[in-house]
This record gives C-alpha cells, sequence and structure tokens, in this order.
C-alpha cells in the first residue's frame, strides 16, 4: 500500500493534525462495508477503496483523513458469506453525526463524508446525513461524496467487483488482489443473457461471475488504474474548492 502516512490521522499526534489543519481544515470521513466481492478481492474492498481515495485527496490537496469506517447497509449481497453490514441505517447514521460533532467541537471547517458502498440505501443515507447537518446551523460544512462519481468514458464504469473496483484497488492494495481465484476463463466462460452483466443471475451459483455486477475483470488491463485514482481525486478536488 502507498505509505500516505502524513495525512492518516490515526498516525499522527494531535500537534501534527493541527498542524496541516492550520493549511487547509478540511477532514475526510471514508465509508465502505464489510461485504462479498467474490473470490479475487477482500471483503473490507468498499472502505479500503475510500480511504485510498481520500489518502490521495488529502496529500494532493490538504487536509487529513480519518480511518475508514468499515459498515455499510443495502445492496444486494446480503446473504452472502463474509457480508457484514448494517440492516438498516440508524447506526451509521448515529457513528456519522457523532464524528461530525467531534469535528465540529475542534474547530474544523469542512469535513467530507466519501463512500466507497454506493447501494442506493448507503448514498441515500450520506446524502442525507450531510444534508441535515447543513441545515442545522454549524459552521463545520458536510460534504458528501462517493466512489461512483461520474468519470472520463474512456476509464472503467464503476460496478462491484468488476475491472472498476478491482483496478482502483490496485493502486493501494495490489497484494490483495487474487485474481486466479476466478473460474478460468476458457473453461468458465461469461454467461450474461442479453450480454446484461448487471443481471440479477449474476446471483445464481454456478454463475462463473457470481456476485460480480460489471464488466468481467479476469484478464484486466489495469494500466490505466493511475488515470483512474486522478480522476477521482480531480473530481473530489471540485467538491472542496
Amino acid at each position: 500500500m502507498i505509505d500516505f502516512a502524513a495525512v492518516r490521522a490515526e498516525l499522527l499526534a494531535p500537534h501534527e493534525i493541527d498542524s496541516r489543519l492550520a493549511e487547509r481544515s478540511l477532514v475526510y470521513v471514508p465509508v465502505g462495508s464489510l461485504e462479498y466481492h467474490q473470490e479475487h478481492l477482500p471483503i473490507g474492498l468498499d472502505a479500503l477503496n475510500a480511504h485510498g481515495v481520500c489518502l490521495a485527496a488529502a496529500e494532493a490537496h490538504g487536509g487529513v483523513v480519518l480511518p475508514p469506517l468499515f459498515y455499510g447497509t443495502g445492496g444486494g449481497h446480503m446473504g452472502y458469506t463474509w457480508t457484514i453490514m448494517a440492516e438498516d441505517a440508524t447506526a451509521i447514521r448515529l457513528l456519522l453525526e457523532l464524528t461530525l460533532k467531534k469535528l465540529e467541537h475542534q474547530g474544523v471547517e469542512m469535513a467530507v463524508i466519501f463512500t466507497g458502498h454506493f447501494a442506493d440505501e448507503q448514498l441515500e443515507l450520506m446524502q442525507r446525513v450531510a444534508a441535515d447537518w447543513n441545515l442545522s446551523g454549524s459552521k463545520l460544512k458536510a460534504i458528501f461524496a462517493s466512489v461512483n462519481m461520474p468519470l472520463p468514458k474512456h476509464l472503467p464504469a464503476p460496478d462491484h467487483a468488476g475491472i472498476f473496483e478491482t483496478t482502483l484497488l490496485s493502486n493501494f492494495w495490489p497484494e490483495t488482489i487474487h485474481l486466479e481465484q476466478l473460474p478460468p476463463l476458457d473453461e468458465h466462460p461469461r454467461d450474461d443473457p442479453d450480454d446484461n452483466q448487471y443481471g440479477l443471475h449474476r446471483h445464481n451459483v454456478g454463475n462463473p461471475l457470481r456476485g460480480i455486477f460489471g464488466a468481467d475483470p479476469r484478464g484486466i488491463d489495469m494500466s490505466d488504474r493511475q488515470d483512474l485514482l486522478v480522476a477521482l481525486v480531480t473530481e473530489l478536488a471540485k467538491l472542496t474548492n
């Protein structure tokens, strides 16, 4: 993993955090989930990607990054093995609101809630937390963003455990990617009715890409990994300017 030690709040002493925030009063709050992403990816992928993007953004544009919250809600993988997520938004909302209150108490001017898990329920939760906070009259401004933000068309489209998430993760934790664990492509070709790579048939036991929603990552070319990260950091920077 790229170190990014200078912006990781959990590795910094209070005076080091204060020094960075004196330059730019911005704190990133990365959020993800513990969720099945087929056998080639770690269950913490969503939070790992959110954390990595936030670290890159803070290093490039200032601020510090809190440790990721490995909890999410929503999506179609609740019944899969090693998926540990909240049944509803209540607990996650409380944690996010508490975090914002503590940042406000520290005098932080801006906080970015950035989620790597982008199920509809998760996106709605994060948007609502930020919106409600900003209506509270606090001097701290809350910004919501997610890893599935619009990007140039030549880059991989957002997916679940496909080319997009695998490529992004390779910027931070390449050693956690095990493509060899997927069924061999020559023996188990993609089986997608009407060429639909996002269909519910991908939940079926026996589908070679079960649990993957998006482009088949087998034989992936990750040469554009850095371009993908730069594009995300650029879009995130626009939201905080």
